[in-house]
């Protein structure tokens, strides 16, 4: 388990394709792979993989398969990248963003960004399959950096967080530009409360629940946000 708080950032500084996976050497800044061995798990830009080599001090291996490579921005990395890392959470750590697990649900598309004075502002397009779970005041991580949404369109399906500058000092988000992709995971509790509540109409309400949501679209409202309601921190 990770908490959403970017610890580096880490650099890559060897590529060397193998049948079926890629493996990624990063560099670490120094101090952080004290007490890391092989097997343990480093969240690298949010995508949880496991530690295969320790080939010298603050320098670690990982390898990724094609399946990953291909559903996440791992496969388009260079040497000289560089990637938000987070190490595991051990037990009693203090959990300062939220739970993650390390598993990508889906690629979101920088849309815009904003720069109010003393702010960095990222709006973000995702997929309709996750944008129901995605709710203004809640939480999602974004490149393994949990963020508070601030403002969400779900006809348009985007959302936006605002960035401190401490947040772009200790993450890779001010080298990001319109067009690139990024690695998003939804908050757990949400998705469950929004499917569960999604599921209890459908049994209950059967034919009549597309009549209700059409009535919610009416007002710019949609069946997810009752799971919303219920689920939000109050």
């Amino acid at each position: 388990m990770f908490t959403g708080i970017v610890q580096a950032l880490a650099t890559v500084a060897e590529l060397t394709d193998l049948p079926g996976l890629r493996s990624f050497t990063l560099d670490f800044p120094p101090g952080f792979d004290a007490g890391l061995a092989i097997g343990a798990s480093v969240a690298c830009d949010g995508v949880c993989l496991t530690v295969t080599r320790l080939p010298a001090p603050n320098r670690a291996c990982f390898d990724v398969m094609q399946q990953s490579l291909g559903l996440t921005t791992l496969g388009g990395l260079a040497v000289g990248s560089r990637l938000n890392v987070e190490r595991a959470a051990k037990d009693g750590a203090e959990i300062g963003g939220h739970p993650l697990s390390g598993h990508v649900d889906c690629l979101g598309t920088l849309l815009d960004i904003r720069q109010p004075q003393n702010n960095h502002v990222l709006r973000i397009g995702v997929p309709a399959s996750h944008m129901r779970y995605v709710f203004a005041k809640g939480y999602i991580a974004v490149n393994g950096a949990s963020l508070t949404v601030a403002e969400a369109n779900r006809r348009e399906r985007w959302f936006e967080v605002w960035l401190i500058p401490e947040t772009l000092r200790m993450t890779t988000f001010g080298d990001k530009r319109p067009g690139d992709a990024l690695h998003i995971e939804i908050e757990r509790s949400t998705q469950v409360v929004v499917d569960t509540v999604r599921d209890a109409l459908d049994e209950r309400l059967g034919p009549l629940l597309p009549a209700l949501e059409q009535l919610l679209a009416q007002q710019g409202r949609s069946v997810d946000d009752l799971g919303a309601a219920i689920s939000l921190p109050r």
